[in-house]
Parts: structure tokens; C-alpha cells; sequence
């Protein structure tokens, strides 16, 4: 299963949530792949396509990706906050770990047969 997190406008937050990804014991195992796009603004991060395998790296990067926005500015959620899988995207935001790997499971055996990430 392949996930996008977008930049939603503030690119510093992909690159601190890749760098906090990469820290966490559980989630540094992840396959985790900066995507930028070609332009005026070369080079910029515009999202984190992450690769989760099996049911524990849908739990590792829930919990990662919670433990980051926690310690992001107090709790408060500043870009990087939209996920997608295949045709869906939904702010992530507000969902705890549990609520995020359930999401994901969800969207998994929704989608199952759809490996690509939309733009």
C-alpha cells in the first residue's frame, strides 16, 4: 500500500515529518520517498509517498506520524496533513493512532487492488 502526505502549502512540515519519520525507532524502517515536482519552484518538497507493507507499518507510521504532530508547535497540525490513497484524500489531522491505522486498514481493503498514489 502506497500513501501521498501533501505538503498542503507548507513544505518545511513534509521535510520535518520525513526527518522525524526517519528518528522513530518503530517507524525508520519505513520506505519513505520524498516527491517534488518539476517548475519554478524546482526541487521543492511537495510530498512523502510512504510504502506500508504489512498491518505493523500501518501502526508504526500511525503512531509516528502522531507523535510528530504532537510535537509540532504545541499540537497544532500545519501542512502536512492530507493524505492519499488511490482516489481518496482525507485530512488526517485530527485522528489519533488508533483512528489512523484504522483509516488506513479501511482504505486498504477498500482499494486493495489500486498500488498508485494520485497527485
Amino acid at each position: 500500500m502506497r500513501v501521498r502526505i501533501e505538503s498542503d502549502g507548507e513544505k518545511l512540515a513534509l521535510t520535518e515529518l520525513q526527518d522525524w519519520l526517519a528518528r522513530d525507532p518503530r517507524a525508520r524502517a519505513l520506505s519513505v520517498a520524498a516527491v517534488s515536482t518539476p517548475g519554478p519552484t524546482m526541487g521543492a518538497l511537495d510530498a512523502l509517498e510512504i510504502v506500508l507493507a504489512s498491518a505493523g507499518d500501518i501502526a508504526n507510521f500511525a503512531v509516528g506520524y502522531a507523535g510528530w504532530r504532537l510535537a509540532r508547535a504545541g499540537g497544532r497540525v500545519r501542512g502536512a496533513r492530507t493524505l492519499t490513497f488511490g482516489s481518496s484524500t482525507v485530512d488526517v489531522s485530527g485522528l489519533d493512532p488508533e483512528q489512523l491505522a484504522d483509516l488506513l486498514r479501511r482504505l486498504e481493503a477498500g482499494d486493495s487492488n489500486d498500488d498508485d498514489v494520485q497527485s
